[in-house]
């Protein structure tokens, strides 16, 4: 069951579900919009003649309250909001209309387990052939809760819980990159 803005508001209230930095227009009547933080990480590109799943992306952090996508680039951000999910609720996080209408693809992996605790890790991706500035504190994309039939039995506990900042791919921390290195 997707909660509505009541149920949203409900757990909210009760306390099962924390979002900080959240002011009240920013519940909509089934998700929650959150904005843009301040830290970035991009690849570097002239650093890198290939990515691997075995080990880490060579990317460079920086903080900014303005930034600008370069056309056809690939930018790794976070969101204001820090979220804490309960046992019982798993979230979609998804870009909102009206920033892909004008080309840029907001995303993260588009799935957020029960248990999540951290701030979320945005991919961002100008399709244009011209740049995209975002400022943080607008509103890019939005979170759509999903009620479980039960709580689950084990709540998330990966590689990016407590996350802050936009984070990088952990993939070669893999459990099948370790078995193979043995």
């Amino acid at each position: 069951m997707i909660l509505s803005d009541v149920g949203i508001k409900k757990y909210m209230k009760e306390e099962k579900l924390v979002i900080s930095h959240l002011q009240e227009e920013q519940v909509q009547p089934a998700s929650v919009d959150l904005t843009l933080g301040t830290h970035f990480r991009k690849m570097n590109e002239h650093q890198v003649s290939m990515i691997s799943l075995d080990r880490p992306v060579q990317e460079e952090a920086f903080e900014s309250r303005r930034v600008i996508i370069p056309p056809q680039s690939f930018l790794l951000a976070t969101t204001e909001q820090y979220v804490k999910l309960p046992a019982n609720l798993s979230a979609f996080v998804e870009g909102r209309s009206s920033i892909g209408r004008m080309g840029l693809f907001i995303q993260n992996a588009g799935w957020v387990d029960p248990g999540f605790e951290g701030e979320i890790t945005l991919e961002l991706f100008n399709a244009n052939k011209v740049p995209i500035e975002l400022t943080s504190g607008r509103r890019v994309c939005q979170l759509v809760f999903a009620e479980m039939d039960q709580p689950c039995n084990f709540s998330y506990n990966g590689k990016y819980q407590k996350q802050k900042g936009a984070v990088g791919s952990y993939i070669y921390k893999d459990k099948e990159v370790a078995q193979e290195e043995n």
